[in-house]
């Protein structure tokens, strides 16, 4: 049976330690770090995401506005918001909740908000200082699985670890971060034969997927390590699922991490460590 991996025990402890910094930063500064998020349409999973940064704000005391536009915005309309968030001096984050309308070009939406602003690490220049080992902003939710994995003390030099799924938001960045610690590292996907095969011989599975239950345990090695990343509707229940058969998997491995409570609760107090760390930065910079 393995150990259950708690996000949301890690989180709490966390949220703890920032909101002692935040009274800090407060006192030291005369102001707090400022997080501001937009929100386009009404999407149930999009909403839901965005309350529950809104909840983490409010209980670190880091100031928070969230801007909702209809669906039907233009996206010179968005780039003009995210335009003057950029030149206000007293936002030190802005974060535009995906996914998008059709209409509007993520990419170009992504790439507007200005570099030292951008919390979620998914600005060109942050993702190639990721991949270039330089200071910048990491992705919260593969910086969120790397702290699961010091938490239980894994050493991953050396051993084998296996991504499933190649997203530039989850599965790449991810990857790279492996990576860095030594590990060596396979990406699969939907193109990917013998998944399986692949998976099975990973002592660190990491399941970014987007299928309800698509690791099942016989895809998983004994006393692997399994992290996972899902955040799906079960269509019977209608309940949070992930992408791990955890009911089964949980009998094989030897850590795992559950959905819900697992690696959502790290990605949002990962992306108010963002958020601090760009404040910081801006006082930084102004007292300079």
């Amino acid at each position: 049976m393995a150990f259950v991996i708690s996000g949301k025990e890690l989180a709490a402890a966390k949220k703890a330690a920032m909101t002692t910094e935040v009274e800090n930063l407060k006192e030291k500064y005369g102001r707090v770090p400022h997080l501001a998020v937009i929100l386009i349409g009404e999407d149930a999973g999009s909403v839901s995401y965005v309350k529950g940064k809104e909840k983490a704000c409010l209980e670190l005391g880091i100031k928070n506005t969230t801007i909702r536009k209809p669906s039907s915005i233009t996206e010179k309309e968005l780039l003009e918001i995210i335009y003057k968030l950029n030149k206000d001096a007293f936002v030190d984050g802005i974060l535009v909740q995906l996914p998008l309308p059709r209409h509007i070009n993520q990419t170009s939406v992504i790439n507007s908000i200005q570099v030292d602003k951008d919390v979620d690490g998914f600005h060109p220049l942050n993702v190639a200082s990721l991949y270039l080992k330089q200071p910048g902003i990491v992705p919260c939710t593969p910086k969120g699985i790397i702290e699961m994995l010091d938490s239980i003390h894994y050493d991953l030099e050396g051993k084998k670890a296996c991504v499933i799924g190649r997203s530039n938001i989850v599965g790449m960045p991810v990857a790279k971060l492996l990576l860095d610690r030594n590990a060596t590292v396979t990406v699969v996907h939907s193109k990917s034969n013998h998944i399986d095969q692949i998976t099975k011989e990973a002592d660190v599975l990491i399941a970014a997927v987007g299928k309800p239950r698509f690791v099942t345990s016989d895809m998983v090695k004994d006393g692997a390590v399994v992290i996972d990343v899902g955040v799906n509707r079960d269509s019977v229940t209608n309940k949070l699922c992930g992408d791990v058969d955890f009911e089964q998997v949980v009998l094989k491995a030897s850590y795992i991490s559950k959905v819900p409570g697992g690696v959502g609760p790290m990605t949002i107090s990962c992306l108010m460590e963002n958020t601090i760390e760009c404040f910081l930065k801006h006082m930084e910079e102004k007292n300079d």
